[in-house]
């Protein structure tokens, strides 16, 4: 496994909450849209064993032209010791990333594309909506719907509805117009739904996508394997798992 030490070259406060960390670039380090990577700060591997409470899995909000590694996250008043460590970090400062991986790259198939995230998860789309806007070969349309409690809603200068590009972007404040709406989208009985959220942001999305009649073939999901599997059995087939975060 290669471990990239890179520093931080820049902290965005995008919200009063949401901050982005733009990371240097090592050599040789590549991703694609979707990405998630394992970001760790300092002393996390000083021990015989790692320290996993200096680990997150992270979402990459940038694509590789941008020149730096977008980490964008919620950091609470009230958090753990990974993220209170991580707000008091300052540019210059080292952080590792390693284990890179993409579960949610942009279908290019013909079809309808529907991205439905749970605030800051809409980091996650980020580059693949860029991808799109830079290249839309063999993809239809891209619906994006995103829902936040706190209305402070994040990269409203890329997600507006751009009419000419056939991109639609909705933000909404509550579930129970962010569930009509997804029984709305879901009228599209061809179309692609990728969903970033907690495990139970993504079963109930499930849910209601199922009840609809779309099929889990259609859901793309921010898991790995095992993961993916288990969530979409828990759902389609009824099976009760234990269902953990394996992203």
């Amino acid at each position: 496994m290669q471990i990239y030490w890179t520093n931080i070259n820049k902290i965005i406060d995008e919200t009063s909450e949401v901050k982005t960390y733009l990371l240097d670039c090592p050599e040789e380090f590549t991703w694609e849209e979707g990405s998630h990577t394992h970001f760790a700060l300092e002393g996390f591997n000083a021990g015989e064993k790692p320290n996993r409470s200096l680990i997150r899995h992270m979402s990459i909000s940038t694509l590789p032209h941008e020149n730096s590694i977008g980490i964008t996250t919620r950091i609470r008043e009230q958090c753990s010791e990974f993220k209170t460590i991580l707000r008091n970090l300052e540019v210059g400062t080292k952080v590792a990333i390693f284990k890179t991986h993409s579960n949610v790259p942009l279908k290019r198939v013909d079809k309808n594309v529907y991205l439905l995230s749970s605030g800051v998860g809409l980091a996650t789309f980020r580059p693949l909506v860029l991808d799109y806007f830079e290249r839309a070969d063999n993809v239809n349309q891209i619906h994006s719907l995103n829902i936040d409690t706190s209305r402070d809603f994040l990269f409203t200068n890329i997600f507006k509805s751009i009419p000419d590009k056939k991109f639609i972007s909705q933000f909404v404040d509550n579930r129970k117009d962010y569930y009509e709406e997804v029984k709305y989208l879901a009228a599209d009985k061809d179309g692609l739904f990728y969903i970033v959220g907690s495990d139970e942001f993504l079963v109930q999305n499930m849910e209601v996508l199922r009840d609809q009649g779309i099929k889990p073939e259609q859901i793309m999901l921010d898991k790995h394997e095992k993961g993916l599997h288990e969530l979409k059995s828990s759902v389609f087939t009824g099976q009760d798992n234990n269902l953990v975060n394996t992203k």
